[in-house]
């Protein structure tokens, strides 16, 4: 209870902290009127059951926001056009998203952590002729070498996993292997694997259980299992935004984020009412799959939305070292100081 209380104390600087972050003269605002936050994400990933729980549990409204628009743009590159038009305030995605982003918008900002593993797996069929689970990573990667694998789309981060891994073996995997782009729905993608469009999946959580629980799949490679052991403690869900955007969004952002306190403090305090939460956030998803799903979640769900500054870095490395990126941003121009860690 103490360290609850604590994490909100620390969420109130956040009221002012951000003003002096996002002071600046805008060329594109945000179109949304005062207090409304319009907030666009890839999909229903568990990356953004913190959103649901906080507007479910009334944590927006406490803080006078009101929830604007908030569609599923299915890709992360659509996110940040959505973010460039001013169409949307924040955008929820992977890191990966935030980085191409800072590519062509010097003022790219994440505002929140959600997830602090990398929370995308490689599934493949039961069937799957491949070594053995406790064979080392090289093996496994060389084993998808040839093979059709279905992504959620380019610039995605399962694109970013399935490229990083064939690079740690010299290889290229938009040459040697077929990448599938698949959208974002988890029911297209396990049908796409049940019907042998695809040999294998690189997706979001809970991609694995769901394929587990209907017995079409079964966990390959993943990252946050501890599998990739320089990917692991990665930053990896966020929201993020730009400067221009939130300048006008300065007291609607500080209360975004202390309402996301509150819901990664449910997750943490109480994993039973997390996993009812959970249960009606992904609702069409087998019981089986949500309870195989609890355990890890709270394990990459961080405890505050602050960025800290080891997880940035490892997400960075893995970007620059896979190539994905030519040239990140360093932690200090795209963190606002209240939110370092």
């Amino acid at each position: 209870m103490t360290d609850r209380i604590g994490r909100r104390s620390v969420l109130k600087g956040l009221a002012a902290a951000p003003v002096v972050m996002l002071a600046g003269c805008a060329q594109r605002e945000s179109t949304t009127p005062e207090g409304v936050l319009n907030i666009g994400q890839i999909s229903n990933s568990v990356a953004f059951l913190p959103l649901f729980i906080a507007e479910k549990k009334g944590y927006f409204t406490a803080e006078n926001i009101k929830l604007g628009e908030r569609p599923r743009l299915g890709t992360g590159a659509k996110v940040a056009a959505a973010l460039k038009s001013g169409s949307v305030d924040l955008g929820a995605g992977v890191i990966t998203d935030a980085f191409n982003l800072a590519k062509i918008e010097d003022g790219t900002r994440i505002v929140t952590s959600l997830v602090t593993e990398y929370y995308v797996d490689i599934v493949v069929s039961p069937s799957f002729q491949g070594p053995a689970d406790d064979a080392p990573i090289e093996e496994k990667v060389a084993a998808l070498v040839g093979k059709t694998i279905g992504i959620t789309g380019p610039g995605s981060g399962t694109e970013a996993l399935v490229t990083y891994l064939f690079g740690s073996i010299g290889k290229n995997a938009a040459v040697d292997s077929t990448l599938v782009n698949l959208g974002s729905a988890t029911t297209a993608a396990i049908g796409a694997l049940k019907s042998r469009r695809v040999e294998a999946l690189a997706f979001f959580q809970p991609i694995v259980q769901q394929a587990e629980a209907a017995n079409v799949g079964r966990t390959y490679i993943s990252p946050a299992r501890g599998d990739v052991p320089s990917l692991r403690g990665a930053l990896h869900g966020v929201v993020f935004s730009t400067r221009k955007l939130l300048d006008r969004k300065q007291n609607e952002v500080a209360g975004f984020q202390r309402a996301m306190q509150l819901a990664l403090d449910d997750i943490h305090a109480d994993p039973k009412e997390a996993r009812v939460l959970l249960g009606q956030y992904l609702k069409d998803t087998d019981p089986k799959a949500l309870d195989a799903l609890m355990p890890i979640l709270t394990k990459e769900v961080p405890t505050s939305p602050a960025v800290g500054r080891e997880a940035y870095n490892t997400a960075l490395k893995f970007h620059l070292d896979s190539g994905l990126v030519k040239k990140a941003p360093a932690y200090e121009s795209v963190i606002p100081e209240a939110l370092r860690a």
